[in-house]
């Protein structure tokens, strides 16, 4: 938003994607849904439109002043008035003051508020929302839900609203008292106003053009240092020599903010100069035509000295309401992204009747489960928002802002999302990922049925994307089965209360997540009321507390972002650890220890042990000694369950399990 000052008045322009606003009509059931969020505020927001009165009458005291003190005080030569007069002058000012700062007091209330109930409201529902909306949103686009969408909505209610009401008041109070004052002089003044808003849009629409050119080279900018001066792009522009490329490259970037920016400045002055010219000439008119009534007698001085003050008054808030239209739906677009979020439908719900499972036995059923990523995942996506200057907005940080992405920028159509596993966009264990066109499918999972008893540990195998994944993530309900049904101690999953499912199942994905914390938070994730104790208790049977005792700062020790700072291996020891201190029923984990040393990968085997004793565990098995202790071994292909048995049965079969043996086990047999 620009603000300028030409003659004494001020005017504002405000830009944006106007095509985007003139498309949409305005939608009063919107503006009543924003006023509800105001109703809490109610009496603050009466309090700031009573001051708002009172500013006003005052503002226009001070004309009036001066015309008395020019046609009677000076005039009559009247001491006494010119120093009451005097002293009215310094008063207003003070008065207004001091009301401007209990007005602020009153705004930032309301405002501040309001941006804490959006955020709650937000968060809140955003924490509802099942795995699949998070793999279908990026961070970028939920972060900036939740500040920049939700601080401009707040600027709707104490802002614009607040703004243009007050214009609205001032345009008319002064209008009133001109026309009081001298209707001719009123007329004339307010005819030079429709050259003004043309000046204002035609140069205005120019500048915003170039700043929203602006924004784009600098958000290109950005988003480059962002991808070559974080730890991993730094490296990788050593490791391949790229440098001067990258030097260049920011050079160029640089060179085009630079030269927008120098466009902007000189057009900008020149916006100023016209402004001030037109609002000159409308003063100017009005002092040519009033002087030479005053020279004919029809009024005095001190009425076109007056005139001139409410010209002033006038031409500031008259551009503002010219504008308002613009302004008010930049801040209901705002309102609008923030409800979006607030409406996506929840697709993993909690029924009214519910059921809490204080203590579980362990008995897993699957009976005749499908699964498929249907048309249904595109009501629980974001709509794609175009944000100038946002870095998020960059689609090709190096090749370019090609916001095509595919073909036309949309999403795969949801039968090749179902190909490519649950984890589509997100960092998720890489087993599901699509490795080779044979496992390309419309259905994730189909028709799914076993039965597993208390602590019983079942291996899952089979090729990479055949499923395995996605069927563990089936059991805590980070997603529901298409069809069929599943049951945890003969209760459908969908008749319990999630956080009474949540306590009983315990689970470890292949890539582990630490919080940038201390190890001992990380731990009491799991259970916040752990102690000490209990702590090392868990750690021990993770073979990780004597690494941790070995810190300096022990159990209080800083993991870093994603816990950068420890190794693969230790990371995972310390989500085995708090998992053992949750203490679940049922054990869901993903066993993958490829990328570990011998000596992590012997530690985590052991720490597997204890673990899986006495649990329900169902483990997405990568290696022979965890398939040879299982009880009963699935071996999935293509979401079908293909073979199931014990180690010997599914050998003697000849199938895949014995081809996968050969293949995948190999080295595990050869080294045993």
């Amino acid at each position: 938003m620009f603000h300028g000052g030409g003659g004494g008045g001020w005017w504002v322009y405000v830009w944006g994607d106007d095509e985007a606003r003139k498309q949409k009509s305005f939608d009063w059931g919107l503006l009543r849904r924003v006023l509800d969020y105001a109703r809490p505020y109610w009496w603050q927001i009466a309090g700031i439109l009573t001051l708002i009165l009172v500013t006003t009458g005052l503002g226009l005291l001070t004309p009036l002043i001066f015309r008395d003190l020019i046609d009677n005080a000076l005039t009559n030569g009247d001491s006494n008035r010119l120093n009451w007069l005097a002293l009215g002058l310094v008063a207003i000012p003070v008065i207004s003051g001091l009301i401007a700062v209990v007005q602020r007091r009153l705004n930032a209330a309301v405002g501040e508020g309001v941006i804490f109930d959006l955020r709650v409201s937000l968060y809140q529902h955003i924490q509802r929302m099942a795995i699949r909306f998070f793999t279908n949103t990026k961070t970028g686009e939920l972060m900036s839900r939740l500040n920049n969408d939700v601080v401009g909505a707040q600027r709707a209610i104490s802002s614009t609203i607040v703004t243009i009401i007050s214009n609205l008041i001032t345009v008319v109070a002064t209008l009133a008292v001109m026309l009081a004052l001298e209707w001719r002089l009123t007329i004339l003044g307010v005819l030079v106003l429709p050259f003004f808003i043309l000046v204002a849009r035609w140069l205005g629409g120019k500048l915003r053009l170039i700043a929203r050119e602006q924004m784009e080279y600098n958000a290109q900018m950005n988003a480059m240092m962002n991808e070559t001066l974080n730890i991993s792009g730094a490296l990788l522009v050593k490791l391949f020599g790229r440098g001067t490329d990258e030097v260049n490259r920011f050079q160029d970037r640089a060179g085009k903010v630079r030269d927008t920016g120098i466009r902007q400045a000189v057009l900008g002055s020149q916006f100023f100069a016209v402004i001030g010219l037109v609002t000159v000439i409308g003063t100017a008119l009005v002092y040519w035509v009033g002087g030479h009534l005053v020279l004919d007698g029809v009024f005095t001085v001190g009425t076109i000295v007056a005139f001139g003050s409410y010209l002033t008054q006038l031409y500031g808030p008259l551009q503002a309401l010219t504008n308002a239209p613009v302004e008010f739906a930049t801040s209901m677009v705002s309102f609008e992204r923030v409800f979006e979020v607030v409406d996506l439908p929840l697709e993993i719900q909690e029924k009214p009747t519910a059921i809490a499972l204080p203590s579980s036995r362990g008995e897993l059923r699957f009976e005749n489960v499908t699964f498929h990523y249907s048309s249904r995942e595109d009501s629980q996506l974001l709509s794609d928002v175009d944000r100038p200057g946002r870095m998020d907005n960059v689609k090709a940080v190096f090749s370019g802002n090609d916001k095509s992405n595919g073909k036309n920028g949309k999403h795969p159509p949801a039968n090749v999302l179902m190909t490519i596993g649950a984890h589509n966009g997100a960092t998720l264990p890489s087993e599901d990922a699509p490795a080779a066109p044979s496992q390309a499918r419309e259905q994730a999972l189909e028709n799914i049925t076993f039965h597993i008893q208390p602590g019983q540990l079942v291996a899952l195998v089979g090729p990479s994307g055949a499923g395995k994944t996605t069927l563990t993530y089936l059991i805590p309900r980070l997603y529901d089965p298409s069809s069929g049904r599943i049951t945890l101690d003969g209760h459908d999953l969908r008749d319990l209360k999630l956080d009474s499912l949540a306590a009983q199942i315990g689970m470890v994905t292949q890539e582990t997540h630490l919080f940038h914390d201390t190890i001992r938070t990380n731990l009491l994730y799991a259970r916040a009321e752990a102690n000490q104790a209990e702590l090392e208790a868990a750690c021990r049977a993770a073979n990780i507390h004597d690494f941790i005792a070995g810190l300096p700062d022990g159990y209080d020790t800083i993991v870093g972002e994603r816990g950068y700072r420890l190794s693969g291996g230790e990371k995972q020891r310390i989500a085995l650890a708090r998992v053992i201190l949750k203490n679940p029923r049922i054990l869901v984990l993903d066993e993958a220890t490829s990328h570990l040393d011998s000596q992590s990968e012997a530690l985590i085997q052991d720490a597997l042990k204890t673990v899986m004793s006495g649990r329900t565990s169902i483990v997405i098995a990568h290696r022979l000694s965890t398939i040879l202790a299982a009880d009963l071994i699935l071996v999935l292909d293509r979401g079908h369950i293909v073979e199931r048995g014990t180690h010997q049965a599914l050998l003697a079969m000849g199938g895949l399990y014995a081809h996968l043996y050969e293949t995948q086990f190999n080295r595990d047999r050869e080294m045993g």
